[in-house]
């Protein structure tokens, strides 16, 4: 027989009343939550960016690595940040690879910020009394030390913040530095003597110290990164080429070279002198004295302009984008991946027609542009790429004392390339560290490592844009919530 009895409710009466003051008391958190953290965004944030770094992990050249791997001494870097500043995480992980990589590297962090304390310790060991003294990492190896300066460690492009209101901007990182200027630094302190590299100079060749768009600052930047000291020289009168030349840089020169010039350059490479030469197309019509220097070591210097117009970026074609290169050469290793572009370059190549012996130097050609390409506007017979650039190398004769080593020389078809407005193209100033170091003997060390480039993506809201996005928030949200658990509330009641 059924029960007349109605079945007892899920819920009591109370659990009802409980589970609204429970509702309520989540959404009015939710809210008080919502309108707070808009408040802080809207009072002291004038845009919103996300932005999604897609380097998910920092990964160390194979230069870094080696010239780390080469450390027997210990090396203390100490990161001297206020960890709030943008560039602190990317310090403080590139770092980190660092100390993986060789044991011997330890890693400290110093806080200015929220340790004064060690940050006193600090100046006080490392002589930093300029209020501009911080947001840097110090290198220290047995007392001799190296700062690097924050500020040095990224390139910023200048970018319009989206708003209504005001035209504001701010700096857009680009590329981070780190690894080139830590690695600069870690040979700073653990290789006390700098070489020495001088330019020529009197025939109008780039100025090493100009920032101008032409001049060779940058280059010389490359220089003192890989700890190679620069000065300039003139080998006029009774002046000879110094016995601490390491490197002879000839950049472009644009008037011709004396006869005891070129007879001291001779003599410089004879006793294993290491040499760059760098041609301008302002020359290309004209000897300025270097051709029969270098014919002498097997290496043919064109009086031509090179064209390759599939691979350039201009209408004119007065570009080059180089892709092909001799890949087994130690020099051009490095570049197994990278392109360069070149511009009103010449043919650099091996002597065509020379007897080879055992004492002859060995040339060998390092890029060619692709095929067709044009040699004064004419094509080039049969399709053949045309040499760019050429290395040469000699070790001196069997029981022969040679005081400077094995004799190295680079020729290259354009000097415009490694300009200061040029440099950054491709991988120009890759290359230059590259041909600093195989031209020194640092191949085991670093060639060329550059900058990271730093992608963004990032999603930016105006302000009346980020007004909406406040109400969806403020209103939104927790309207829905609070409608969700007043359709439970009202399901369950009954």
């Amino acid at each position: 027989m059924a029960s007349d009895n109605p079945p007892p409710t899920s819920f009591s009466a109370s659990r009802k009343w409980g589970i609204l003051f429970s509702v309520l008391l989540s959404t009015v958190s939710v809210i008080a939550l919502v309108v707070m953290i808009n408040y802080l965004a809207g009072r002291y944030l004038h845009a919103f960016r996300f932005n999604l770094s897609t380097r998910a992990e920092i990964q160390l050249s194979p230069q870094t690595v080696s010239l780390l791997k080469s450390l027997t001494n210990q090396v203390r870097a100490v990161i001297y940040y206020d960890k709030t500043d943008d560039l602190y995480g990317s310090v403080s992980a590139l770092l980190k690879e660092y100390h993986y990589a060789c044991p011997n590297l330890a890693v400290e962090t110093v806080d200015y910020e929220t340790d004064p304390g060690a940050a006193m310790k600090i100046k006080e060991a490392y002589h930093l009394a300029s209020a501009e003294d911080k947001n840097m990492v110090i290198f220290d190896c047995k007392g001799r030390w190296k700062a690097v300066d924050g500020k040095t460690l990224g390139n910023y492009t200048l970018e319009r913040v989206p708003d209504e209101k005001e035209r504001k901007f701010r700096n857009k990182l680009t590329a981070f530095q780190g690894e080139l200027r830590f690695s600069a630094a870690l040979l700073s302190v653990t290789q006390p003597k700098p070489l020495k590299a001088y330019f020529l100079q009197l025939h109008g060749e780039h100025n090493p110290d100009s920032e101008e768009p032409t001049g060779y600052s940058s280059f010389s930047d490359v220089l003192h990164q890989n700890n190679v000291s620069f000065d300039r020289l003139s080998l006029t009168g009774t002046n000879a080429v110094p016995a601490d030349c390491n490197l002879l840089i000839v950049a472009g020169p644009q008037t011709a070279l004396g006869d005891e010039e070129q007879d001291k350059i001779s003599q410089y490479l004879i006793h294993g002198g290491r040499l760059m030469v760098l041609f301008n197309d302002s020359t290309r019509n004209k000897n300025i004295g270097l051709e029969p220097v270098l014919a002498a070591w097997g290496v043919d210097v064109g009086h031509n302009i090179v064209q390759d117009p599939k691979h350039s970026k201009s209408a004119n074609g007065l570009d080059i984008i180089v892709e092909s290169f001799n890949h087994q050469h130690p020099l051009m290793n490095p570049m197994a991946n990278g392109i360069l572009q070149v511009f009103l370059a010449r043919s650099i190549g091996k002597l065509e027609g020379a007897r080879e012996t055992a004492d002859t130097p060995k040339v060998e050609e390092l890029a060619w542009t692709g095929t067709p390409a044009y040699i004064n506007g004419s094509p080039v017979p049969a399709l053949q790429p045309v040499p760019l650039m050429a290395a040469v190398e000699k070790s001196g004769a069997k029981g022969v004392y040679n005081e400077r080593g094995t004799t190295r020389i680079l020729v290259t078809g354009d000097s415009m390339f490694l300009e200061n407005r040029i440099i950054d193209s491709a991988d120009n100033r890759t290359f230059a560290g590259c041909a600093i170091n195989w031209l020194l003997d640092q191949t085991e060390l670093l060639q060329g490592v550059g900058p990271h480039k730093v992608d963004e993506f990032k999603f930016q809201l105006t302000h009346s844009q980020m007004q909406s996005v406040e109400w969806l928030f403020l209103a939104g949200m927790p309207g829905a919530i609070l409608l969700l658990g007043g359709l439970v509330w009202l399901r369950r009641r009954h």
